[in-house]
């Protein structure tokens, strides 16, 4: 009986993560100098990388495994976390996020209207609602569903790379000064929520309604 020993070169193994890291620095140039409609194709990103097309998928066999792995790869790079896990974090995350953002300007402007970020982003998106409910379910715990749902959209929105945009551009705010506007408006619908103003506010503002009617 014969066995057949496997053999992983270490060399080989930082090839390969060289080789994937050169694929996602690609990726990431591209989007920097991308128009608004571009849609960055796999030839483009081989050829940035330096490697031939079929390279790119070896490591990633689909190009929605490529952009999945692009966003933690962009966020490890920028030093930003977009996975709350706890109400804290998701008060705190523009606050810390917004400035880094903004350290990214080009990059994360093309991941929100390029048509290939526009692609990333909603392929994350439901993994980023799961994020949310969980880190809001104790906040949440005591709200009808449409209600939770409702505040944990606004966590969302608000600490998101679309709010940090608008708070720039249509605020006129700095990357700091829009991470703490957007951080401070959490923390005031988070605690009205905890002090149940926000159940006691949708109760009389439906009775209000019924009384009109």
């Amino acid at each position: 009986m014969t066995t057949t020993r496997t053999y992983n070169s270490p060399l080989r193994d930082e090839k390969a993560r060289a080789t994937r890291e050169a694929i996602l620095q690609a990726l990431y140039e591209l989007m920097n100098g991308a128009e608004e409609t571009a849609e960055i194709g796999m030839d483009a990103i081989a050829e940035r990388a330096g490697i031939r097309k079929r390279t790119i998928f070896r490591h990633f066999s689909t190009k929605e495994e490529l952009f999945a792995a692009f966003w933690p790869w962009l966020n490890a790079r920028i030093g930003a976390s977009v996975s709350p896990r706890a109400p804290r974090d998701v008060i705190d995350g523009p606050r810390q996020a917004f400035p880094l953002f903004e350290a990214h300007d080009a990059a994360m402007r093309a991941a929100l209207h390029t048509r290939t970020g526009r692609e990333m982003r909603m392929g994350t998106v439901e993994a980023r609602r799961l994020h949310f409910a969980n880190a809001l379910a104790p906040v949440c715990a005591s709200l009808a569903p449409e209600e939770a749902r409702r505040v944990t959209a606004l966590a969302h929105l608000l600490y998101s790379a679309s709010a940090w945009e608008v708070l720039k551009d249509y605020g006129g705010l700095s990357g700091a000064q829009a991470g703490e506007a957007a951080s401070w408006a959490l923390e005031v619908i988070l605690s009205a929520v905890t002090k149940g103003e926000i159940r006691a506010d949708v109760a009389s503002q439906r009775k209000d309604e019924r009384d009109e009617a």
